[in-house]
């Protein structure tokens, strides 16, 4: 039986669920990634693959609620961003309470010094953070709105550290931590996108509640608007190395949404050309940086990658998370660095401006591993076989450097004398990584790769390790 076409409403309907399905994006694919022609670009792409740990936050006046950021405001997507929480029936009461919640955010406990000491006792390489995401509050002392963190109307605004963004990243940049600039190109809150009394009415969505074409005037406030927000970030806030770009929806040939992105990148370029762009799901030139959303690539990429992961279980804070062990946090690390990517771990701040006590945990835990084995992370390449039966294989090419990881599932699992390593190239050594590292391990190779005998100090062990990790030499 012959399918039917899809007329415009069905089309735009599956356009939006490929693109968002319950506030998790999808990514580019491999093959759409545009090669920058600029070789400083590449050049600090290669930087940025050099990182693998960014820390992720998400933090507004929602946390205060302990839900989930900005979405609860399309009613398109209510029925899943609405849930958890007795909220108010009538949608426009429902909007004026949340758009109101900047009139309470006080986070007086905020430390910026201490949260960029954290980070980097946790090996985190660099920073993102959100600056506006779509409900439109900004982070920072804009001067494009009062509905800011330095507005009159929120109450922390006179606090020493009320311009967060700027407090935040110059803490970070002392601890020698880059800058990604989380930046959402949709914005809910000004009239300039959702404008009163266009054909939406009422009903809200992901995009504007008009249509560009028939009111070009209001649009191209809207893009002054936010070239303007985003020029102030990248030239008043010191060094920025990524613009890491959220709402996809929000591109040419959607909906006519033509934020001349490119436009406002070459400007800041100028001023700062080791300015990457991670126009996140868009393709073409400004996306320099594929960004996979709480989920790991199946197979390895050999494009510049993120996965964006949750600690926990929400990118906002959410009271009373349940958030991933160490083990589990270091294997999913091992998993994507394997296959060819960076981790950006989100961590939501508690609405007093604290970081919560689970996530604290698993900072120290995670950056004490790193501590030990961050050599087989750091500054490597993925290696094939690249993972697989339970290892992961990094690399560095210039030293003849392999590194095989392997993961052990849970702590009951018996650590065995001999382990086989899936490698089939020949070797010359290997070595056992550890807090001493035992070098000249005794081994052999066949046809199944590398037999290695482990010593009876690794073996005699009550608990399994999170990994074994094995430097190899090639020969």
């Amino acid at each position: 039986m012959s399918e039917q076409p899809m007329n415009e409403q069905e089309r735009e309907l599956m356009e939006k669920l490929m693109e968002v399905q319950g506030g998790v994006h999808n990514y580019s694919s491999e093959e759409s990634w545009v090669k920058p022609e600029d070789p400083y670009i590449l050049e600090r792409l290669e930087w940025f693959k050099d990182q693998k740990l960014g820390l992720m936050m998400h933090w507004g006046p929602y946390s205060q609620l302990g839900v989930v950021e900005s979405w609860a405001l399309s009613d398109d997507d209510g029925e899943w961003s609405r849930d958890g929480i007795d909220w108010q029936q009538n949608k426009e009461e429902l909007k004026r309470e949340y758009f109101d919640l900047n009139k309470t955010f006080n986070p007086i406990r905020f430390q910026p010094e201490v949260w960029a000491e954290l980070a980097a006792e946790g090996g985190f390489k660099y920073l993102n953070f959100t600056t506006k995401h779509h409900d439109g509050f900004c982070m920072w002392d804009t001067h494009t709105t009062d509905y800011r963190i330095t507005g009159a109307d929120t109450p922390f605004h006179q606090h020493k550290y009320a311009d967060i963004v700027g407090n935040l990243f110059n803490a970070f940049r002392a601890k020698g931590l880059a800058i990604s600039a989380y930046f959402s190109k949709a914005d809910w809150h000004t009239p300039y996108y959702w404008a009163d009394g266009m054909e939406r009415g009422q009903d809200s969505w992901r995009g504007p509640s008009y249509d560009p074409a028939e009111y070009p005037w209001l649009w191209e406030k809207f893009v002054q608007f936010t070239h303007e927000q985003i020029l102030e970030l990248l030239t008043k806030y010191g060094r920025i190395d990524v613009l890491w770009l959220d709402a996809g929806w929000v591109r040419p040939g959607k909906g006519n949404q033509d934020i001349r992105l490119g436009e406002v990148v070459e400007k800041a370029r100028k001023q700062q050309p080791w300015l990457l762009s991670a126009d996140r799901t868009v393709g073409g030139a400004y996306e320099n940086i594929v960004t996979p959303e709480q989920t790991v690539p199946e197979h390895a990429m050999s494009i510049p990658w993120e996965s964006c992961v949750t600690m926990g279980t929400s990118f906002s804070f959410r009271y009373e998370d349940n958030y991933k062990s160490v083990r589990e946090l270091v294997h999913m690390l091992m998993e994507i660095v394997a296959k060819g990517g960076n981790l950006a771990l989100n961590v939501g701040p508690q609405p007093d401006g604290r970081l919560p006590e689970g996530a604290i945990d698993r900072i120290k835990g995670l950056g004490a591993w790193l501590n030990v084995y961050g050599e087989a992370v750091y500054g490597t390449r993925s290696v094939a076989p690249v993972y697989t039966q339970g290892w992961a294989f990094t690399g560095k090419a210039a030293q003849q450097t392999v590194y095989a990881s392997y993961l052990y599932a849970n702590e009951a699992i018996v650590v065995p004398s001999t382990i086989s390593i899936p490698y089939m190239e020949q070797i010359a050594s290997i070595d056992l990584l550890g807090e001493e590292v035992i070098e000249g391990l005794d081994f052999e190779q066949n046809e199944e790769g590398i037999v290695v005998k482990l010593p009876a100090s690794v073996t005699d062990v009550t608990i399994a390790p999170i990994a074994h990790v094995f430097r190899i030499q090639q020969a």
